[in-house]
């Protein structure tokens, strides 16, 4: 966690950049095996929850 969003920063990043980059990361695996539909709104959700807990 720390170590990646230190790296990401470093190479120019926002926080919120690289938090959410992160979180993508993690996602991506999961959201690709659900209906395109749901895949969406996950991805909707996430983005709507990183904008509440950053910034």
């Amino acid at each position: 966690g720390d170590d990646q969003l230190f790296y990401l920063m470093s190479r120019g990043m926002t926080e919120q950049e690289a938090m959410a980059m992160i979180v993508r990361g993690f996602i991506e695996p999961i959201a690709r095996e659900l209906p395109m539909e749901y895949a969406l709104e996950l991805n909707r959700l996430i983005e709507l929850q990183m904008e509440g807990a950053v910034g």
